[in-house]
């Protein structure tokens, strides 16, 4: 029964992630072209998307390494634009606090946004958290990404040096982040999150650092939590 409990739960979150990975691949793709067009070698390009696993702290990060920026720097621009995580870390952490720090950290690695934006409105009022059904379900959602990713960003990688450098590379990779995006303006609070988190996003790009991305994340959960409440006290 526990078996079959997990392989449902594991399906689940499968099926619910199929959809946006088109949309990973494009950005693996685009990301893996971008590492090699910036001067990494092949093998510090793969070892990059194998043990960063992060899209925009990688595309952060290459052009100061491009530009030989000091090492901290580097660092720190991309732990300023991985923020989030934090509040992802904080958001999950009920559901998975029984787990010891190893499966935790292992769980913390392969989240992504897509992973914490499909888990939490399924999960977010359940009444009863940590329970078998919300780990696989999770793991489903993670898990396929993951390859898709790596897949896609080790070909872009290897064949990097045969894409030419008129195509335009940053518009794909803006299409396939809409692509994942849209479909989940589904709902007012939603809505007033996605428009809080533009635009401070969008004043904020004279900030250092990417710290406008930054804030821009905290305004769109911000503002999404007050919608929810706002829109449920009407209701």
């Amino acid at each position: 029964m526990h078996r079959r409990e997990r392989v449902t739960a594991f399906r689940a979150g499968v099926h619910a992630i199929v959809p946006a990975l088109i949309a990973t691949a494009t950005w693996g793709l685009v990301t893996g072209v971008a590492m090699v067009k910036s001067g990494l070698t092949e093998s510090m390009a793969l070892a990059m998307t194998l043990l960063l696993y992060a899209g925009s702290a990688q595309l952060t990060s290459l052009p100061l390494i491009a530009t030989g920026a000091p090492l901290w720097l580097i660092f720190a621009a991309g732990c300023v634009v991985n923020l989030r995580f934090l509040i992802f870390g904080a958001a999950l952490q009920p559901y998975f606090r029984h787990l010891s720090w190893p499966k935790r950290l292992g769980l913390g690695y392969f989240t992504t946004d897509m992973g914490f934006v499909l888990f939490m409105p399924r999960y977010g009022d359940a009444a009863e958290r940590g329970t078998r059904e919300q780990l696989w379900y999770f793991i489903g959602v993670i898990t396929p990404g993951w390859f898709v990713w790596q897949g896609s960003s080790i070909i872009g990688i290897y064949l990097g040096t045969m894409v030419p450098a008129a195509w335009s590379l940053d518009f794909a990779a803006v299409l396939a982040l809409l692509a994942i995006t849209v479909p989940l303006a589904n709902s007012r609070p939603m809505l007033v999150s996605m428009l809080a988190a533009g635009v401070v996003a969008w004043v904020g790009q004279a900030l250092p650092l990417r710290l406008g991305l930054a804030a821009a994340v905290v305004a769109g959960v911000v503002a999404g939590i007050w919608a929810e409440r706002f829109f449920k006290g009407r209701a």
